[in-house]
């Protein structure tokens, strides 16, 4: 009975998020300079008559709604893995040096080799990977603690933070790009972008879908995980690693996006607890409406002038989450 309650409970929260999503998807559809009726909106996408509104919301509008939801959901489920991978919280993809390595190589290219910028996704998501590897490295000994891995993560992103930092005074000129990818837009993506966050982001989903059950495990604690025939130092590297691809395949198209991870499986278990099983749907589809929303409000706050979607996730959810710390005190375990 109790197990039904809770289904039904996962089913109507995930249904209340669709819908608010698709609600959400037609605002977003409509602002911009030119504002259309919902029918047209409608028409537009599945009409094949040539016109101004069809080429605005089927090139602009559109490819950038449907990348908002892909990359939100991406973060929030690789926040909600490393979460459970580290025990702790505040981990999101930022602890592990995901984004700092993405960020940096994206920053290299732009700076001191432009000729190279229509490359700058394959070189982020290299030094996202290259970065990631190089913490487990530096975090290994026997085995694979949480704590090693954030002070590992801590050390690379100090590091990786000065170096950027360098790069940016050297060539302060040339910097429009640069913080564009720093901060994080969703501003004039394409369909291109879409296909690449769609193909590697179906992929890392997937992926952290299969891992609900040993995410579950581990949240039980190391010496409970293992006695239940988990091995923890494989597992725990396992995860992080969709965890790490999920968050770089996002860094990629559009840029060094924080608090989606850290904030949104905080939410998500709010509504439907720790259980992986629920926490993992609810934050795809959470995660996607948060980021929908403030790539919206982004759009509208100062008339004539967009603010990246980068700075209102920070804006919005460092406040947030110090709200739910000291309402809840421990939202960590539901």
């Amino acid at each position: 009975m109790e197990n039904s309650v809770k289904t039904s409970r996962v089913v109507a929260v995930c249904l209340t998020l669709v819908g608010l999503i698709l609600g959400m998807s037609i605002v977003a559809l409509n602002v911009g300079s030119a504002g259309y009726s919902v029918s047209e909106i409608i028409n537009a996408i599945f009409s094949d008559e040539p016109s101004t509104v069809k080429v605005v919301v089927m090139n602009l509008r559109l490819p950038r709604v449907i990348l908002g939801l892909i990359v939100g959901a991406s973060l929030a489920v690789a926040g909600a893995i490393l979460q459970s991978v580290m025990g702790n919280p505040l981990a999101d993809p930022g602890t592990i040096g995901v984004s700092a390595g993405a960020g940096t190589a994206a920053i290299t290219i732009l700076l001191l080799f432009p000729h190279l910028s229509a490359s700058v996704p394959i070189f982020a998501f290299v030094g996202a990977g290259l970065t990631c590897v190089l913490i487990f490295v530096m975090a290994w000994d026997n085995g694979i603690s949480p704590m090693r891995i954030i002070l590992s993560g801590v050390a690379i992103n100090s590091v990786l933070g000065a170096y950027n930092s360098f790069l940016q005074l050297l060539h302060a000129d040339d910097l429009q790009n640069v913080l564009a990818f720093m901060n994080g837009s969703l501003s004039g993506r394409s369909w291109n972008q879409v296909y690449i966050a769609l193909a590697y982001g179906s992929v890392g989903l997937i992926l952290a879908f299969c891992c609900t059950k040993t995410a579950n495990l581990l949240l039980l604690g190391e010496d409970m995980a293992k006695s239940l025939g988990v091995n923890v130092n494989k597992s725990r590297i396992a995860l992080s690693a969709v965890s790490a691809f999920l968050a770089a395949s996002t860094v990629t198209v559009v840029g060094m996006i924080g608090f989606v991870g850290l904030v949104v499986p905080h939410m998500a278990r709010l509504m439907v607890g720790s259980d992986y099983k629920a926490l993992l749907p609810t934050s795809t589809l959470l995660g996607g409406l948060v980021l929908l929303v403030a790539d919206t409000v982004g759009r509208v706050i100062i008339p004539g002038m967009e603010v990246p979607v980068g700075i209102i996730m920070a804006l919005v959810g460092g406040p947030f989450f110090l709200y739910m710390l000291k309402k809840r005190g421990k939202v960590y375990g539901g």
